[in-house]
């Protein structure tokens, strides 16, 4: 189960809609997209205020919107709802990004893993610290420049299911004029993401004094305390990319006990398509590395924050 000892909202004043409790469970796919129209318009008008803030410059840099929600909550259905509006209805040239294919090499994964044998938080990808943030920054800093660079991909189900990084040869080109594929060039909105996009670190004082409670917190109480402390320095390396964000949208779990579930019917379809992905156990090790957050307060009035329940429909929403 993933634990936070923050969340996004925790400490921010909103106003919610609430809805009623959900059906029998069903498969991601055919679920009804209801967040679309929540994030849709949130976005829109968010865009707007940039680009009346923007009015006098001729080629201002992409808006940023940085999402992120537990795993296998539906934020690619979303995504690509999101996505395909901007670039179809607005015009606006979209590029979709997932902060997972910015994870190490599983070279330099194991090497993490290796140097740190003791803490189980960083034995496999995922938490803060096994992302690459100087090739993520890179990438930003070429597209907030409009400059011509390359979009890393990785492969999560290269050794059994660990993961890995695909060649640089393989990374498609973006933002270069001489590509034939005219969405690929002057990017005016870029979607960064992921289940820890948009989570900051949390002061070393305020961990050693929640780590002292650990009784709402399933997960932390197996992990040393020094071990949650190292996960919260990292963290504060992809904070120089969540400043960059315009916008933000973050999906919860009525219960995060769900997520375990929902993991394990992604490494089954991963399983069905490419012959290999996750066990069971290994999902639970995954999932249970999850952890040490607080929210950014600096955005208030530009995150939305929807709660989803267990067959992923929305159950509440608030801007915050």
């Amino acid at each position: 189960m993933m634990d936070t000892i923050d969340s996004i909202s925790s400490t921010s004043t909103s106003t919610s809609t609430s809805g009623t409790a959900d059906p029998t469970p069903e498969l991601q796919s055919r679920i009804i997209d209801d967040k679309s129209p929540l994030c849709i318009p949130f976005i829109f008008s968010k865009i707007a205020e940039y680009n009346a803030l923007h009015a006098n410059e001729a080629n201002p840099r992409p808006f940023i919107i940085g999402l992120n929600g537990v795993q296998g909550v539906g934020k690619t259905t979303l995504v690509k709802a999101l996505a395909e509006t901007l670039q179809e209805r607005e015009g606006l040239n979209t590029l979709v990004v997932s902060i997972d294919d910015f994870y190490l090499t599983h070279e330099d994964q194991l090497r993490l893993a290796e140097e740190n044998s003791d803490n189980a938080l960083v034995q496999y990808r995922g938490e803060p610290g096994t992302h690459d943030i100087p090739l993520l920054l890179s990438f930003l800093h070429s597209l907030t420049h409009h400059l011509p660079t390359h979009l890393p991909h990785y492969d999560k189900s290269a050794h059994h299911g660990l993961g890995d990084r695909l060649p640089p040869s393989t990374f498609p080109p973006i933002n270069d004029p001489t590509l034939s594929q005219p969405q690929h060039t002057n990017i005016r909105v870029l979607l960064l993401e992921g289940w820890l996009t948009g989570f900051r670190s949390l002061p070393p004082s305020v961990i050693s004094s929640k780590y002292l409670d650990l009784k709402s917190y399933k997960t932390l109480s197996h992990h040393k305390l020094e071990h949650l402390l190292f996960i919260n320095s990292q963290l504060q390396k992809y904070e120089q990319v969540w400043d960059q964000f315009d916008a933000f949208i973050h999906i919860d779990a009525q219960e995060l006990g769900w997520v375990y579930e929902w993991r394990l019917e992604q490494e089954e379809q991963l399983r069905r398509e490419k012959g290999t992905g996750m066990s069971g156990e290994m999902v639970r090790r995954f999932v249970d590395g999850q952890g040490v957050f607080r929210g950014d307060e600096t955005k208030k009035g530009r995150q939305l924050r929807i709660v989803v329940g267990r067959n992923r429909g929305v159950v509440e929403h608030m801007v915050i």
